[in-house]
Parts: structure tokens; C-alpha cells; sequence
């Protein structure tokens, strides 16, 4: 009791007392994310500057505390959830645009920003931030770069790693670091941006970070492919991703997804549609109409049953909310679905559907498959009614699948908790030797995020 009583007032001298909440109600909501998982933190702070973080971190180490980063937590993963309890340290009132330099291409934020907001800012400068996560309007820049959340544009424009030229953080030793560089050519020392980014907050609480601008397409055309069968649709997306137009989304949705979404959609999804792919193309308008045509004629086999274009911006927009009323509609279905977010090869997209239409069966448990294509990111949901035994084995059913497909177990949504028994399936015993060692490097005392990420001895 005194320890913590020393450590409140301690925590009173970086911040006022508005900002450092201790009161169970006031910690409650900061407990939980889009796992669905809930726990109670000890206290709550939300720190203005990278100089209060600093002072924030070398109090947790002093007293051996654990400190937990959190942006808005739309993440689904577990990853902000205070399982050992601790600090949650919110980045909030961290939510300002620093600066934009249009003429080299990249803006400084600060980690509350919110993805919508740094779209706006570039637009008006005729520019826009690749990664674009379905909750972007609500998510933080903080958020995307500790998952690396990608969002459909990442099969042409990458991933956060690939469009953040540098970050500033505070180390999990107290002190504060600038890794990176302003320009798009940089090889000075090792790349500690791309490894931070995608590290759940395990190493350091990012402060200011400089995201690399792509100048905003003159045009875009948005397609319906509705296709008789999954291996014909499958068989598309890889012919269309072995050509050289490439869209800058390609989204793929079963037909459970299908049947899931319809009463939720204003597009016509014909009753005997196995998949539907929805694409897009952008680029300069004097090239958009041949490059439509390109995709048009990749997605060309036996199994195809119909070819669209959006005629209007009502008609992309109806595409656009049928796409992303998908899990909310799920979570109405089932409110404890299990979701994950695999990766494989996009050569092997039609070995993984099969595949977990065969698991689907094998255990009695529906399985709903939609998510971006063009990089062979699928989201598969188990409808479960419970996160039970049975649950558990389907999932481990399925990661077996991925691996063997030569596929990773998450391409955007992290590790958090949800899939630490599962990462040593993935990653050798010396990786994950090397990332523990890293770990202590960044934070020996172990308090950044703890019990998450990467699983302990």
C-alpha cells in the first residue's frame, strides 16, 4: 500500500492529477479491445509529450510495473489488454499533426492521430498514407504501426513498414531514440524502424513517427467479379496478381460471406454466388481504361458468372459497405467468433479455402472466409458460440493448414494474446531465442506489454 501511495504521488509530479486516473470506474474502459477480453489496469495515464513517457517509463522500471501502450483499441488480438495489470498508458491527447512536407513527400504525427485524420491532412496537399485499415476511421497512426495494419490497398502500396520512413520512441530503458530517416534512400546503421514497427508495443511506445505520402491517383474504377465456384475465383486472383496491372485492392468473400452479408447489402448477390471478388484499379485516367481491361481479362475463366464495373460513386460505395458490414454482421451472429488473419502464398489461395472448407466440415463449425486477396491475407472466421476445447482444436486445425501452405499465422491483426501458443509452430527456436534476447536489449526489465507478442521460456 505504501509502495503505491509513493507511486501516485510520483506519478502526480509528471502529470496533473486530471490525467492520472486510479479510480475503478475511470480505469474500467481502458481495459479492453475488439478481442472481446477485459482486464483491470491499476492506473491510467495519458501523457501529453515524449519527455512525460520518458519520466512515465523510468517510474514503471524503478517500481517493476508493468506499462501497456494503447491507441483506440480497435485492435482484435488482445494485444491492450492489461492482463498483469500495471499502467495503460493512452496516447490521446498525443493527436497532433506536426508537419506536412508535401515537396519530399511525408508528414510527422504524433501516435493518437487517428488513420482518417492523416488521409484528410495528405488530401489536401493531393496526397494519401497507403495503409488503410477497415476501422481507419476511428483507429490511431500509434495502432497501425504496432500491428503493421495494413488495410485492402496494401496489395499494391504495402504495409506501415513499407510507408514510414522513421519513428521516435521511448525505449522500454526509459530513453528516448530517433531511428530512421526523412528521405526515401537510407542505409545508415541496422533498420530498427521495421522492427519496431509490428512489435505490439514489447520494445518501445512510439512518439512522433514520419509516414512516407503517395500522390492520390487522377482516377479509379471499382469491379464486381461474381464467380460459379471458390477455385475459380481463387484461380482468378492469381491470374490477375501474375499480370502486370496491379489493382490497388483485391478483395475476396465466400460464399458464406455472402450469405452473411446480403440483407445487410444494397449489390446484387445472386443466390448461387460461390465467391465474389471486388477490385480495384487506379492510376493516371488516360491508362484506366486499358488497365481495366487487363483485369478484366485476367479474371477470365470457366468459372466466372459475371463482370461489372461500378457505374457511379453510389454503386463503389454500396461495394464498399458490403465489404466492411461483414464483421460487424459476424459478431451479431456469433458475439465470440474466433478471427484471424492468415497469409499464404496467393498461388495457394485455392488449397487454403478447400482446405478449411474440409476443417469446417471435420468439426461442425461454420467457417466464414472474406479479406484481402491480392496478397493472399484471408480473414477466416470459426462461428463459435464458445471459446471452448473443441474452438481451439478447429483453430489449431487451421494454422496447421497455413503452415503447410507455406503461410504465416497473421498478416495485419498481430499476436497479442490470441495466438501466443501458437507462434512456436511458426518460428524456430533460434528466432525466437534472438527476439528474447532483443526484447531484453529494448526492455530488461520486461515491463513494455508483458506476456505478449512472443512467448515466454
Amino acid at each position: 500500500m505504501l509502495a503505491k501511495k509513493k507511486l501516485t504521488r510520483q506519478l502526480l509530479n509528471i502529470l496533473s492529477s486530471e490525467f492520472v486516473k486510479t479510480q475503478q470506474a475511470d480505469i474500467w474502459s481502458y481495459g479492453f479491445d475488439n478481442s472481446r477480453r477485459q482486464a483491470l489496469a491499476d492506473y491510467v495515464v495519458l501523457p501529453e509529450t515524449a519527455e512525460q513517457i520518458a519520466a512515465i517509463v523510468t517510474l514503471c522500471n524503478q517500481f517493476k510495473i508493468p506499462l501497456i501502450a494503447r491507441g483506440r483499441g480497435t485492435g482484435t488480438t488482445g494485444a491492450t489488454v492489461p492482463i498483469t495489470g500495471g499502467i495503460i498508458l493512452s496516447t490521446e491527447r498525443m493527436n497532433k499533426i506536426i508537419r506536412i512536407k508535401p515537396e519530399d513527400r511525408y508528414m510527422v504525427v504524433q501516435p493518437g492521430v487517428t488513420n482518417a485524420e492523416v488521409q484528410t491532412a495528405a488530401a489536401e496537399h493531393g496526397f494519401f498514407w497507403p495503409p488503410d485499415p477497415t476501422s481507419a476511421a476511428f483507429c490511431t497512426i500509434g495502432g497501425n504501426l504496432a500491428y503493421n495494419s495494413a488495410g485492402p490497398r496494401a496489395v499494391k502500396y504495402g504495409t506501415p513498414r513499407d510507408n514510414t520512413l522513421g519513428l521516435e520512441v521511448v525505449t522500454g530503458q526509459g530513453k528516448k531514440m530517433r531511428c530512421g530517416v526523412f528521405t526515401t534512400k537510407g542505409v545508415v546503421g541496422y533498420d530498427l524502424t521495421r522492427l519496431l514497427i509490428g512489435s505490439e508495443g514489447t520494445l518501445a511506445i512510439i512518439t512522433e513517427a514520419t509516414l512516407k505520402l503517395t500522390p492520390l491517383a487522377d482516377s479509379k474504377k471499382t469491379i464486381k467479379a461474381i464467380y460459379r465456384s471458390i477455385d475459380s475465383a481463387a484461380e482468378a486472383v492469381a491470374s490477375i496478381m501474375a499480370q502486370s496491372t496491379i489493382p490497388c485492392s483485391l478483395e475476396f468473400m465466400d460464399k458464406n460471406a455472402l450469405d452473411m452479408v446480403r440483407q445487410y447489402s444494397d449489390v446484387d448477390l445472386p443466390e448461387n454466388a460461390a465467391a465474389m471478388l471486388m477490385i480495384e484499379v487506379d492510376g493516371n485516367a488516360e491508362h484506366l481504361e486499358q488497365m481495366t481491361r487487363d483485369i478484366e481479362r485476367a479474371s477470365q475463366n470457366d468459372g466466372l458468372a459475371s463482370f461489372s464495373i461500378a457505374r457511379n460513386q453510389q454503386e463503389v460505395k454500396a461495394l464498399w459497405q458490403t465489404r466492411k458490414a461483414l464483421s460487424p454482421s459476424l459478431r451479431h451472429v456469433a458475439p465470440k467468433k474466433i478471427n484471424e488473419d492468415v497469409v499464404v502464398p496467393v498461388s495457394n489461395i485455392p488449397a487454403l479455402i478447400n482446405g478449411l472448407n474440409n476443417i469446417s466440415r471435420q468439426h461442425q463449425i461454420p467457417i466464414v472466409n472474406f479479406g484481402h486477396a491480392g496478397n493472399g491475407n484471408i480473414h477466416v472466421n470459426l462461428l463459435v458460440q464458445e471459446k471452448d476445447a473443441a474452438a481451439y482444436q478447429c483453430l489449431d486445425d487451421v494454422f496447421k493448414l497455413v503452415l503447410a501452405l507455406d503461410g504465416t499465422l497473421s498478416g495485419e491483426h498481430g499476436v497479442g494474446i490470441d495466438k501466443l501458443d501458437f507462434i512456436a509452430n511458426e518460428l524456430d527456436a533460434e528466432a525466437l531465442s534472438m527476439m528474447r534476447s532483443i526484447k531484453q536489449c529494448f526492455d530488461p526489465n520486461d515491463i513494455l506489454n508483458p506476456g505478449k507478442t512472443i512467448p515466454r521460456k
